[in-house]
């Protein structure tokens, strides 16, 4: 072959459109994994290409029994397939207007919340025994089932119970004094309940939610953990045990996160609180899980008890919404003005 007929080939191999693989789309697709890895891999959460780009190479290492090198080839191809770029903030605003806002049915108490309690958010409500955590929770997951033109989601709310505080007869006197008309059959068949019976229990049932959605088709609009830090608080005991447990929980957040952010689903956990003997002045109230909690909620509320039967939330941090507080009052139709 001469260096002319060399020349023309070169140039025709150039010419020639660039061969683009087939997009990957779903775990099965990926090169070099298996249903055997791809079984590993859901049991321990990762079912989508946005789970496997932003898991590290030890986490998936741990997850799937694979090499580090096949990890690490695995995530790049997850990122090269998704569009991890950046977005103008008119993106995000018109994204922010599907977000829903679930009525407490205290106009008050949505007002501090900024219209109600915001969906793709987690809301951490903390105080002492008492102060209306629990009772919150059923008045969320009992009005999350109304449809939106009455401050609901028109969904299912998830319940993972820690402590024991569910109690279907709280949410059919709810019911009725809300509708008397309603079927209380009918909510409680839209509300799904969980009993965690230790911290290991309570993030695989958080895990689980995301299979429900995409899985089996279930309309989840709202997730409730009551309480957060019960099971880690009382099983991870000592200075010795605390990187560990903030470990544990920061993963359990970000699941959270995750199906908040995913889903546009709201996250309403409950949180207990120690007493600072060192502090002198001020309330010496403090919620457990220190930074790892705090940074990780979107809103946090500091419910206690108020002045002749009421409660009062204070909105102790928030992205966009002051600091304020407002009184209310729990009756047996759940929460209301005070």
């Amino acid at each position: 072959m001469t260096k002319k007929q060399k020349g023309d080939n070169m140039e025709q191999e150039l010419e020639q459109p660039e061969v683009v693989e087939k997009k990957v789309q779903s775990l099965d697709q990926l090169p070099g994994v298996g249903p055997a890895t791809i079984e590993k891999l859901n049991n321990a959460g990762y079912t989508d290409l946005m789970s496997i780009a932003v898991a590290t190479p030890g986490e998936l290492v741990g997850a799937a029994e694979m090499s580090e090198a096949t990890a690490k080839k695995v995530i790049a191809i997850a990122r090269a397939n998704l569009e991890m770029n950046f977005e103008s903030g008119e993106v995000l605003l018109q994204k922010r207007e599907q977000i829903t806002k679930l009525s407490t049915g205290s106009e008050e108490l949505d007002k501090l919340f900024g219209g109600g309690v915001e969906s793709a958010a987690i809301t951490e409500a903390f105080g002492q025994y008492g102060s209306g955590k629990s009772q919150l929770a059923h008045v969320l997951a009992t009005r999350c089932v109304l449809p939106v033109d009455k401050g609901g989601a028109g969904g299912v709310a998830v319940f993972i119970d820690t402590e024991g505080t569910f109690r279907p007869e709280r949410i059919v006197q709810m019911v009725k004094g809300i509708d008397k008309d309603a079927d209380p059959q009918e909510f409680l068949r839209n509300i799904k309940v969980a009993r965690a019976l230790n911290s290991d229990h309570q993030m695989l049932l958080a895990d689980k939610i995301a299979d429900l959605i995409k899985n089996k088709g279930v309309n989840v609009k709202l997730v409730i953990v009551d309480s957060l830090t019960s099971h880690f608080r009382a099983e991870y005991i000592g200075r010795g045990t605390l990187a560990e447990r903030q470990q544990k929980l920061n993963k359990h957040m970000h699941t959270l996160i995750r199906l908040a952010d995913r889903h546009n689903v709201a996250v309403y956990v409950t949180n207990q609180v120690m007493s600072k003997p060192d502090m002198f002045f001020g309330d010496p109230t403090q919620a457990i899980g220190g930074h790892v909690v705090g940074h990780n909620s979107t809103y946090r509320v500091y419910l206690r008890r108020g002045k002749k039967g009421t409660r009062v939330a204070k909105m102790i941090d928030a992205p966009n919404l002051a600091e304020d507080e407002a009184v209310f009052m729990i009756d047996e139709a759940g929460i209301r003005n005070a």
